[in-house]
């Protein structure tokens, strides 16, 4: 699969930016450089096209979500995934589609583990996860309201 971006159907030419992306991956590639890439532009697009208020902070915990869930993807997925940003109100749903059907499960906090934190991460900087399993593996959900400055705590 070729990395995907699109926007909301139906957008007519001139229209301002539409509020969902995405991003198609497979098993070759920097899928998650190209995640934190694709989150960044679609929040600029957000505050400058539509006038919500993107905390600067809010970019960068999306871009380390979407690292991180992109990253877990990849090594634990055997095949391909998809990646889709969309705004609701000041609401991001960060959805992201693997094929395989194994739920992740947070492992018990350890200062001295090395790696395997990312679900850690993500549920610490986002308002929700949930998870699901789908007819072709899973889809994992999180939020966070981009006008926040601060997301931990």
């Amino acid at each position: 699969m070729d990395p995907a971006r699109d926007g909301a159907s139906g957008a007519s030419p001139g229209a301002a930016a539409p509020l969902e992306a995405s991003l198609a991956f497979d098993g070759a590639g920097a899928w998650a450089a190209e995640a934190r890439r694709l989150a960044a532009e679609f929040l600029t697009a957000v505050r400058e096209s539509h006038g919500i208020p993107v905390a600067r902070a809010s970019v960068e915990i999306v871009q380390l979500v979407v690292s991180e869930l992109v990253t877990n993807a990849r090594k634990y997925a055997p095949g391909p995934g998809r990646l889709r940003l969309r705004v609701l109100g000041t609401v991001l749903h960060i959805d992201l589609w693997d094929s395989s059907p194994v739920l992740p499960a947070a492992k018990v906090a350890d200062p001295r583990r090395v790696g395997e934190h990312g679900l850690e991460i993500v549920t610490s900087l986002t308002q929700s996860l949930t998870t699901e399993v789908t007819p072709h593996g899973k889809r994992l959900t999180a939020t966070v309201d981009v006008t926040r400055t601060t997301h931990l705590g």
